[in-house]
């Protein structure tokens, strides 16, 4: 008796793991489903500048961007496109805090365009 029913137990986690293979999403999907859109905005350096000022990011990449926490930024636009700036920005990475709900939309795609023209 206690083989069919640990037959059975065997037989539902089974189809139940094929069933999960096939309808979960994969790692790229939900990476692209993850990534926030960026709105398009007319690059507007002084206020990038100020933004970054105002909300400290200087305190861990250093008044010139030279890096000190955080990492240098002097030439990150040779390194990462403005949307993958603008990820990281709206996300965080590692030790970096995320910004989405600090900023609107429209600074932190200002400040990414800014910060991709530094080459």
């Amino acid at each position: 008796m206690q083989k069919w029913i640990m037959s059975g137990v065997l037989t539902i986690a089974v189809v139940m793991a094929i069933v999960l293979m096939f309808t979960l999403p994969g790692k790229e999907q939900v990476a692209e489903e993850e990534k926030p859109t960026m709105p398009e905005v007319t690059m507007d350096a002084a206020a990038a500048e100020a933004t970054v000022k105002e909300q400290g990011c200087i305190s861990c990449h250093g008044d010139q961007l030279q890096g000190a926490v955080g990492p240098n930024l002097q030439k990150i636009g040779s390194q990462l496109s403005a949307e993958e700036i603008y990820t990281i920005i709206t996300k965080g990475k590692g030790g970096m805090p995320s910004f989405k709900d600090k900023l609107k939309a429209e600074e932190i795609a200002n400040v990414a365009q800014w910060l991709a023209e530094k080459k």
